[in-house]
């Protein structure tokens, strides 16, 4: 989870965010390295009092200028198209879960086993344990397998919401109506922390999403006990 003055992203737990943070670092060279070459060019200009008379009218200067950008840009299209396609890409998923966005609670629903659903509240800060984190806990996680596909439904019941975790790289519209669906998948046990990203009312920054994530056979035990 995010820590006071950070000003990186989350450690990356899903495959998908680990993409995500690369395509981050290699743009961000490109805009970097772009920005010195220009800062570079104007100081030039500011400072060197020589000139040379056919540099605005070369035909060779305007064919780089035309074409460089063209290539740059071609190098950011390229990570970037293929990044989303794996996004998108659901190779069965070994579980499915339905969440529900509400005002302003959220509900899920394991829709693999025949009676295993759950509402998600907020803990008031008046409830809180030691060590628990504020505005961010909740009183139900949902549990769910590490290392394993999973599918997420993600609607709502009542208005736009938006259900994002971002350690995972996630971040999908829960639409009332619209079944939306998205992967999930982490490399590595922990809680994961996420809130709702779709200003949904008065009560929009009281309804956090925590997820535990555990090795399987600790998934069965817990599955079999909520049954």
């Amino acid at each position: 989870m995010a820590y006071p003055m950070q000003l990186g992203f989350q450690d990356a737990t899903s495959p998908i965010m680990e993409e995500l943070l690369h395509f981050h670092d290699h743009t961000l060279m490109i805009v970097f390295l772009i920005s010195s070459l220009v800062l570079y060019i104007i100081s030039l200009m500011l400072t060197t009092k020589l000139t040379h008379t056919s540099t605005m009218n070369a035909q060779e200067v305007e064919t780089i200028w035309t074409i460089l950008p063209a290539i740059i840009l071609i190098l950011i299209a390229l990570p970037s198209l293929r990044i989303l396609y794996m996004m998108d890409e659901i190779n069965n998923p070994s579980l499915t879960v339905k969440t529900m966005g509400h005002q302003w609670y959220w509900s899920y629903e394991y829709t693999d086993y025949e009676d295993l659903s759950f509402d998600s509240y907020m803990i008031p800060t008046s409830e809180l344990k030691p060590g628990e984190l504020r505005l961010l806990e909740v009183d139900n996680r949902v549990v769910l397998p590490m290392e394993t596909t999973i599918r997420m439904l993600v609607s709502s019941e009542d208005v736009l919401h938006s259900w994002a975790v971002p350690s995972l790289g996630l971040k999908t519209d829960a639409i009332p109506g619209r079944l939306n669906q998205t992967t999930l998948m982490s490399s590595r046990p922990g809680l994961y922390y996420g809130q709702c990203s779709e200003i949904c009312g008065s009560n929009h920054s009281f309804m956090p999403i925590v997820l535990e994530l555990v090795p399987l056979k600790y998934f069965e035990k817990w599955s079999a006990s909520m049954l």
